[in-house]
């Protein structure tokens, strides 16, 4: 019975029925049409009796040979060897045909159309009638059913994603997302939502001048710079950056400041995330959450922490037993480990070896998996092979896993961590065992999503990062409000290795995800539809806000930007992308056989495999700015269909790009605002002082001369700089030089008054001298009273007048006699 769970061992049952209904029958298979070519999905009895390299299965040839299927009424036979010799090419072991014998091909319909064909070797050369016939017509039935039913939940799942990409792309545009995270986003998301294609790579071409509403694709093309971003295959950070998403959503609903860390996940991360709490520490943040990369190694600075009164919870990983942490919040590992176990038994009703791999067999989380998982599979003779790590190493995963996949025997795998679901998948479809080898992944990578579509992974163990982080920040606002007593009050404890322990737990959930809907699973559309509806519905919240200020620290992990390359390259007008950014179209070209075979970089696709490749402009206004480039090995490998969906994401990722150009440009211009400003407040302050010193000319005696305006800010300063030099040098005369002042009106006129009153209160006199004649009628004319105020007309009448006031006198040279004052 098809229950949705495994589409190959469904079609791998009819295959069989359909073997044994012909008799002395020893051979079948099921191909099915892909595009213009038909594949293999399922063979009974090929492998063994046909020497031929799993990889040649995959491809059985052009779709065209099943047209002269769509009216066949009665049954349908072929010369064995012809029809081994066209859909096995490559066979080495055609010889063993027995001779006469023919292929029986019974037409595999879905709505009327001829999607594929089942093909039985019949070695007597009997056409089957009547009963058989209409068994095998039966068995073609049951095949088109279940390949329809996969193709309608692989629709809804790839309508799903599309508007998941789009959203994911749209949410860059209101974020600062770099160009790096950006091609990231889009390559994955592409692959998971295009299957057929097999996009090989995909990658990002700007021009190294962003858009201004010109034609940046038009005239002296050659002179240009391009910028090429090249995707690395790296750890995933779609998971931590969920994480990440919905602490700082939480802060936004709950009105607190979260301050998020992330360390790489490269040498040296366990000691920077050491010190992002130690950090945190110093400056008295009110909460911290922490996923620990190392438990071990950051407990002494979560005891810190507690001791100077900071709450610490941990999120994703739980700490060491006996930690100071006041709680855990992520998934129970056991629990989640047990649904893979049972999900693997289904798999597997007959038993069989199960390889085994995770990121760190050490890891609390591993060891709590593997144990979950070895609990639910131990009745159902299943034999979980010894575990491997491969330690965040992409290429030793790779090995790890195809080795355990050729020579380990196994008939199931189980990806305890992210990325190793994935790993498995990759192993099985290059040794040509995609859908046969049982694979069970953890979480929901976008390479996981395609997986599960293809049929490679059968299900997926989905945890709820976004609500790790979003419950977090929760409790922790309640601890800082309420106390940590009472904010953990009701939260029950967490079980550690078969015993309470102190430390409070609260189990965010997974979800089982498969692409169609079983009685133990959801499917992979509406669990997509359900996590896009879960986080909108958080981001719309509006939580109880703390009324006073509150700052919390979460760190976790980032797996960086190591290994993306970006190049430089001067644009070639006789480029495709040249082509592309000057026609601000799209193009689709065929590498051997395209009018642009002789293209550089059509060349050079050519030369690395490439069979396909497509060239999508970004538009700002018009005109093209920028090329998402996509390559295939797989020839006519995007209709005008897929073309459509990758146009529409390139118009969502230019209007991101030209948003992140955007702020860059404003962030420039306002740091070279910003410094042009304290530039020019730096040349204003060494003008004001420079246009009133304070020159002490005799004992007691000072001179400030004005330059320009005396307004009330400089006023101030002026008044402020005459008593500081009148206290230090205890003077009892400034004389106020007022001969460079552009203007001595009744405004100024009181600002210089306000100085002579403050002078007088700490015992020293102003004297007003250089007053020009003009200032002087316009001061009459305004009715300006200058009180008490002592004027001279010169600089060296009020010098003569400040000596009297201090008790010395003028020595001339060339006489001995003093002139008195």
């Amino acid at each position: 019975m098809s229950t949705g769970l495994d589409l190959y061992a469904t079609l791998h049952r009819i295959v069989e029925a359909a073997v044994d209904s012909v008799p002395s029958a020893q051979r079948g298979s099921l191909l099915t049409r892909d595009g213009e070519r038909l594949v293999h999905r399922v063979s009974v009895g090929l492998d063994d009796e046909l020497a031929s390299s799993p990889q040649v299965l995959a491809d059985a040839g052009p779709a065209s040979a099943i047209s002269t299927l769509d009216s066949a009424e009665s049954a349908r036979v072929m010369a064995a060897a012809a029809w081994y010799r066209a859909h096995l090419p490559g066979a080495s072991a055609l010889h063993l045909v027995p001779a006469g014998a023919v292929v029986v091909l019974t037409p595999v319909r879905v709505q009327g159309q001829t999607i594929g064909v089942l093909a039985v070797e019949q070695p007597d050369g009997q056409v089957p009638s009547g009963e058989r016939w209409a068994r095998l017509l039966s068995l073609a039935d049951s095949a088109g059913a279940a390949l329809e039913r996969r193709e309608l939940y692989d629709d809804k799942a790839q309508a799903a994603q599309e508007v998941r990409v789009l959203e994911a792309v749209l949410n860059a545009v209101a974020a600062r997302t770099s160009p790096h995270e950006l091609v990231e986003m889009i390559s994955k998301g592409i692959k998971s939502v295009q299957l057929r294609p097999q996009w090989s790579a995909v990658y990002l071409v700007l021009l190294s001048d962003p858009p201004r509403g010109g034609s940046p694709s038009r005239g002296g093309a050659t002179d240009r710079e391009l910028r090429i971003y090249h995707l690395p295959r790296r750890p995933p950070v779609a998971y931590w950056n969920n994480i990440r998403d919905g602490a700082l959503v939480a802060g936004r609903s709950l009105g607190i400041n979260v301050d998020v860390r992330t360390a790489l996940t490269s040498a040296g991360a366990e000691v920077a995330q050491r010190a992002y709490l130690e950090e945190g520490i110093d400056r008295r943040v009110h909460g911290i959450a922490v996923s620990p990369m190392n438990p071990e190694l950051i407990e002494p600075a979560i005891r810190r922490a507690t001791a100077a009164g900071i709450p610490v919870v941990t999120l994703d990983t739980p700490p060491v037993d006996g930690s100071s942490a006041a709680a855990y919040i992520g998934t129970d590992n056991v629990a989640a480990g047990r649904l893979a176990g049972e999900m693997m038994a289904r798999l597997l009703p007959h038993g069989g070896k199960i390889g085994a791999q995770a990121f760190a067999l050490g890891s609390v989380n591993t060891v709590e998996r593997l144990a979950g998982f070895r609990a639910a599979v131990s009745g159902a003779s299943l034999d979980v092979q010894p575990p491997t790590e491969d330690r965040y190493n992409l290429s030793e995963a790779i090995r790890l896993s195809r080795e355990a996949v050729e020579v380990g025997g196994i008939a199931g795998a189980f990806g305890v961590s992210a990325a190793n679901g994935p790993f498995w998948s990759m192993a099985a479809r290059a040794l040509g065992r995609g859908g046969e080898l049982k694979i069970v992944a953890f979480d929901l990578l976008t390479d996981t999503v395609a997986m599960l579509r293809e049929g490679t992974i059968h299900a997926a163990i989905v945890q709820r990062e976004h609500d790790m982080g979003y419950r977090a920040v929760q409790l922790l606002q309640a601890m800082a409000l309420n106390g940590v007593e009472a904010a953990l009050a009701g939260l029950p404890a967490r079980a550690a290795a078969g015993r309470e322990s102190a430390l409070r737990f609260i189990d965010t959930g997974v979800d089982v995800v498969t692409l169609e809907r079983t009685p133990w699973s959801l499917a992979l559309s509406e669990y997509l539809t359900l996590d896009a509806s879960r986080k909108a519905t958080r981001r719309r919240r509006q939580l109880a806000q703390a009324g006073r200020p509150i700052e919390l620290l979460v760190t976790g992990l980032n797996a960086g930007e190591e290994g993306f390359r970006e190049a430089r390259a001067a644009l070639d007008a006789g480029s495709m992308v040249g082509r592309v950014l000057s026609t601000a179209g799209s193009i689709i070209v065929d590498t051997p056989s395209s009018e642009l075979h002789g293209a550089p970089d059509v060349v050079e696709a050519r030369g690395r495999g490439v069979h396909t490749l497509v060239g999508v402009p970004l538009l700002a206004g018009g005109a093209a700015f920028g090329v998402l480039v996509l390559e295939s090995e797989r020839r006519a490998a995007c209709s005008l269909e897929e073309l459509a969906l990758i146009e529409r994401v390139a118009d969502t990722m230019a209007v991101a790009i030209e948003n992140a150009q955007l702020v860059h440009r404003i962030t420039e211009r306002t740091h070279e605002l910003e410094q042009s400003n304290r530039h020019q407040e730096s040349l204003l302050d060494t003008i004001r002082e420079l246009s009133s010193p304070v020159v002490p000319i005799a004992r007691s005696i000072l001179v400030m001369p004005i330059v320009g305006t005396m307004d009330a800010q400089r006023s101030g300063r002026f008044i402020e700089s005459m008593l500081q030099d009148i206290s230090e040098r205890q003077a009892r005369v400034v004389l106020v030089d007022v001969t460079g002042m552009a203007v001595v009106d009744a405004a100024s006129a009181e600002h210089l008054m306000r100085a002579a009153r403050a002078a007088r209160l700490l015992g020293a006199e102003v004297v007003l001298v250089g007053i020009r004649p003009t200032a002087a009628q316009l001061m009459v004319e305004q009715g300006v009273d200058l009180g008490s105020v002592v004027t001279r007309s010169t600089l060296e009448l009020g010098f003569a007048y400040a000596l009297s006031k201090t008790g010395g006198q003028i020595t001339y040279r060339g006489t001995s006699q003093a002139r008195p004052l």
